[in-house]
């Protein structure tokens, strides 16, 4: 029979028979392999988002590069069809200081028509002069002023035609025809040959009343200091003008809109 003796641990002192001790919370140690995947995906996530960032800004760019001006205007052609019609004859325009006086306008459309062809809206004067030109459509619109006094036809000929022969016509236009009341009715008129896209505006106003009227009058003419008579005072030669300058801005801003800034690309 054999005895052992017990062991005695002194305090302080390891015991050589315990496995050493471990730090609390110890850390997993980390796989080479696991950390360099996890550098290259961040890596990578990053490029993918600056890349997206980038190509985003180009395509920016490129959308929003503006075309070379003769492209501009051969594009302008279709505006016609391409444009909604809101933007080309809109429901409402206004013309601060655009009356007699430099008195406020504001004008509302009341009638739209559908878009023409050639000979039936327009006359024959004007199908003549436009022959070189040719003519692809017509759009046309009614206004109304804010007192409901005056209405002034608005019309927009679209043509095939290049800048050169366009120009041609400035000067030779005469007397545009009426829509919404009768030629007899006409009292002044202004047309414009637009430089932006290859398209005349046109516009003649009238009483809202429906009195007949002699032949109509040239804007300019009316709105002299010196001009009389109730066309004048009346200042439907301000009006003929007026939704002539406006309705021919915003054509020519839908051919050569104006270009966007990009923004900045993430680097």
């Amino acid at each position: 029979m054999t005895t052992t003796t017990p062991r005695t641990t002194i305090q302080g002192e390891p015991d050589p028979w315990s496995p050493p001790p471990q730090p609390a919370h110890a850390p997993p140690r980390r796989h080479p392999a696991r950390v360099t995947a996890a550098v290259l995906c961040v890596l990578l996530g990053g490029g993918l988002v600056g890349g997206a960032a980038v190509t985003t800004w180009a395509d920016h760019r490129a959308a929003n590069r503006p075309l070379p001006a003769d492209a501009a205007y051969r594009k302008a052609e279709s505006l016609w069809r391409a444009a909604p019609v809101d933007s080309l004859l809109p429901p409402v325009l206004t013309g601060p200081s655009a009356g007699p006086g430099g008195a406020d306008r504001t004008w509302t459309r009341i009638a739209l028509a559908p878009d023409a062809d050639c000979p039936a809206a327009l006359a024959a004067d004007w199908q003549t002069l436009l022959a070189d030109a040719g003519c692809t459509r017509v759009l046309r619109a009614t206004y109304t002023d804010a007192t409901r006094s005056s209405l002034i036809t608005v019309g927009l000929v679209f043509t095939p035609a290049d800048a050169p022969t366009m120009s041609v016509l400035t000067g030779r236009l005469t007397a545009p025809p009426a829509y919404g009341f009768t030629d007899g009715r006409r009292a002044a008129w202004a047309v414009s040959v637009l430089d932006e896209a290859p398209v005349v505006v046109y516009t003649v106003s009238s009483f809202a009343d429906g009195r007949p009227l002699d032949a109509p009058r040239p804007a300019e003419d009316l709105m002299k200091k010196d001009a009389t008579g109730a066309v004048a005072q009346a200042g439907l030669g301000h009006e003929a003008k007026a939704l002539a300058y406006r309705v021919g801005h915003g054509v020519a801003a839908l051919a050569a809109p104006p270009v966007t800034p990009a923004p900045e690309a993430t680097r």
